[in-house]
C-alpha cells in the first residue's frame, strides 16, 4: 500500500477522544459547502491536522472567510455554519 508524503500529522485526536485523518477533510474541489464540510476544515485547522495556509489555498478561502467560520464555531456550534440559520446567530 503506497501513503502519500505529507507534512504534518496524517490524524489527530479530537478533545471528544474521536480521531479525525486527513480522509475526513472534504475534497479540494469542493464547490458546496454545507454546514458539516465547513465544521470539519476548521476542525482540522484548530487541531493541527492541516496548516491555515493550506487550508486557503485547497479551498480557496480567504481569511475573512475562514474567520468567520470559525468564530460561528466557537460561539455557537456547528449549527451556526447553516445558510438558513445566518439570521439566529450572526448579529450586525
Amino acid at each position: 500500500m503506497y501513503l502519500k508524503k505529507v507534512d504534518g500529522p496524517r490524524a489527530v485526536r479530537l478533545p471528544d477522544g474521536t480521531m479525525m485523518t486527513r480522509a475526513d477533510l472534504p475534497p479540494a474541489h469542493t464547490r458546496r459547502w454545507v454546514a458539516s464540510r465547513k465544521a470539519a476544515v476548521v476542525r482540522g485547522v484548530v487541531h493541527g491536522l492541516i496548516p491555515l495556509a493550506e487550508a486557503l489555498a485547497t479551498y480557496g478561502l480567504s481569511e475573512e472567510e475562514f474567520a468567520a467560520w470559525q468564530q460561528a464555531v466557537e460561539r455557537h456550534g456547528e449549527a451556526a455554519l447553516k445558510a438558513t440559520q445566518v439570521q439566529r446567530y450572526r448579529q450586525p
